[in-house]
């Protein structure tokens, strides 16, 4: 954002306007300074239940904010709405993170760590999550894959974001990839695209079993799973998760005729 955040102590109030970014304060041990997050701060479940909700990700609930009376707000660019972030910024320090791979990442998890004086806890956690991600292995040979993240219209993940990089880490040949970040998708490009791999995200869409028989239509050739979208979108401490359960959704992919 090309912007200074200055704090002149180590923050006590922090509002974290992010569902992933919240989960790490937690697991950092900040969850005594977290004091608002947003509705959809659904982790750790029975810690952020007490925390003061202040709106969605985008549309903050600006005087719950500044009841809270933050001395810290932790943001996300494209997961936030830059009039919101505006607003916010004339009144507190508002820091920003911007991630498209895994080592944008484990760069804000270290940097937040930098920002809270949690720098140990976040580095161990740093190291945790690339060991394990060093031992992910991919499909072979990649598979042509498309994932979907809502219905009604149609939307799926295009180029140059978190799932986008996820889904190649995992030998998923993507095959919206030339389209922008989240394109609407017809069922005739779906076709034209001919994966072989459909995976239907649990969120932000809720898709479940009942949906795959429409992708069916679309795409007789491919199988279609159901996945864990949390796992393949949060980039924060939920990352610990991830590569266990991205195996698994290799290996069950493997098994498709090539």
């Amino acid at each position: 954002m090309n912007r200074m955040v200055h704090l002149p102590q180590l923050p006590q109030r922090i509002v974290s306007l992010v569902p992933s970014q919240t989960e790490l304060l937690f697991q950092l041990g900040l969850g005594n300074r977290v004091v608002g997050v947003t509705k959809f701060c659904v982790h750790p479940l029975k810690e952020v239940k007490y925390k003061k909700k202040v709106g969605g990700t985008k549309n903050f609930n600006f005087q719950a904010i500044d009841a809270l009376q933050p001395d810290l707000i932790i943001g996300n660019k494209e997961e936030n709405y830059q009039e919101g972030i505006e607003q916010l910024q004339e009144k507190y320090p508002v820091w920003m993170s911007d991630i498209y791979t895994l080592e944008d990442a484990l760069q804000m998890m270290l940097l937040v760590g930098q920002l809270t004086g949690t720098q140990e806890k976040a580095t161990e956690l740093v190291i945790q999550i690339e060991q394990q991600f060093a031992g992910l292995e991919p499909a072979v040979p990649p598979i042509p894959t498309a994932y979907f993240i809502w219905r009604n219209p149609y939307m799926g993940v295009g180029s140059n974001n978190f799932i986008d990089h996820l889904l190649t880490r995992c030998g998923f040949h993507n095959v919206l990839g030339h389209l922008p970040r989240y394109p609407e998708v017809t069922p005739e490009q779906l076709a034209q695209a001919a994966p072989k791999l459909i995976l239907l995200s649990s969120e932000p869409y809720p898709f479940q079993e009942k949906h795959q028989a429409e992708f069916s239509e679309m795409c007789p050739q491919a199988t279609i799973e159901i996945v864990d979208g949390e796992l393949f979108s949060w980039y924060g401490s939920r990352l610990l998760y991830s590569v266990g359960y991205l195996q698994k959704v290799i290996t069950t992919a493997n098994r498709i005729p090539k």
